[in-house]
């Protein structure tokens, strides 16, 4: 029986998105190879969050512990999460591919001796271990990795998976684990906050993304007028951010964010490889272009072939007539 451990990331005392993925993930797994699911979510607010992510169906260990410092959070995680793991020795450990979340996977790599494999774009279980999907030179090849012993760590990208309830949920538990390691000393000296957009387009179902097809930050207002419409948020790929017309939060791509809308509109984007990998799973894709034989149109569920400043803002106009 394998032992499927998912390590949870906490905002604001509550489970962020990916993290609500990696429990179902974990619940999967579990499921696939006969083996038990556990979440360990390590930080403030932990407890509270803990009853959110049992709701996925695993086994979940809450550690309460100060994340809201002047530490680095994978600095306060991390020791704590391989003094448990030390002791459970689970078979995989399913972490986010996320700043704080490759922190502490090399934390934990050096501390347990596991290795590690990254950017999973997909995770199943086959010949008694997990095995890796990954996505590699920006996109164009697809592989498939797994341990050479059947352990070790996994960093998955977002929207992986979708985060689904479980019929009946996992058990809630408290630890409060000495830290296996006090790492150097390293402050916090200063935090940027930087303004972004109203609506995450991490969370968001709907994300309406613009491309250099938009012309310039004057044209992003049709493309944020037809996002309201629909309730979601606003995307825009590296070179519009480059261009300084959306905030680096606000980019979607191989070097920005991975989402998985339900829908996703593609104003003035051509879909380059770079572009597609951070958004090809989404649930729709409609595109709406000029160029008939642009990238995009080989992967879109829907193509508008015409011109975005007459399409978006009837279609915006049609969205707001039947919303009501």
């Amino acid at each position: 029986m394998a032992a499927i451990w998912a390590v949870a990331e906490l905002a604001g005392g509550r489970p962020t998105r990916l993290s609500l993925e990696l429990a179902t993930l974990a619940r999967q797994l579990a499921q696939a190879s006969g083996g038990t699911a556990t979440v360990v979510a390590v930080g403030s607010g932990a407890a509270g969050a803990a009853k959110e992510l049992a709701a996925l169906g695993p086994r979940v260990i809450a550690v309460e512990a100060p994340t809201e410092g002047d530490r680095p959070a994978a600095s306060v995680v991390a020791p704590r999460l391989a003094a448990l793991a030390g002791e459970a020795r689970p078979d995989v450990l399913l972490v986010s591919a996320s700043p704080d979340g490759k922190d502490v996977a090399g934390f934990l790599s050096a501390r347990l001796d596991l290795p590690v494999l990254v950017n999973a774009a997909g995770v199943r279980w086959a010949d008694g271990g997990p095995v890796v999907q990954m996505s590699t030179f920006g996109g164009r090849l697809g592989t498939d990795s797994a341990f050479t012993h059947g352990r070790g760590i996994v960093l998955v990208r977002p929207g992986t998976v979708t985060a689904e309830p479980a019929l009946a949920p996992g058990a809630v538990e408290t630890a409060d684990p000495a830290p296996s390691a006090e790492l150097p000393p390293v402050r916090v000296v200063e935090r940027v906050v930087q303004a972004g957009a109203a609506a995450s387009i991490d969370d968001a179902r709907v994300v309406v993304a613009g491309g250099r097809g938009v012309g310039g930050p004057e044209g992003f207002r049709i493309v944020e007028e037809l996002a309201d419409a629909f309730g979601g948020a606003v995307g825009g790929t590296r070179a519009v951010v480059d261009a300084g017309w959306l905030p680096y939060s606000q980019q979607i791509g191989q070097t920005g964010k991975i989402i998985k809308p339900a829908l996703y509109v593609a104003t003035g984007i051509s879909g380059a490889i770079q572009h597609k990998v951070g958004m090809q799973t989404s649930g729709t894709i409609v595109a709406i272009n000029r160029d008939p034989d642009a990238p995009i149109v080989e992967f879109a569920d829907l193509v508008v072939v015409g011109d975005l400043f007459e399409i978006v803002p009837r279609l915006t106009a049609a969205v707001r007539a039947r919303r009501g």
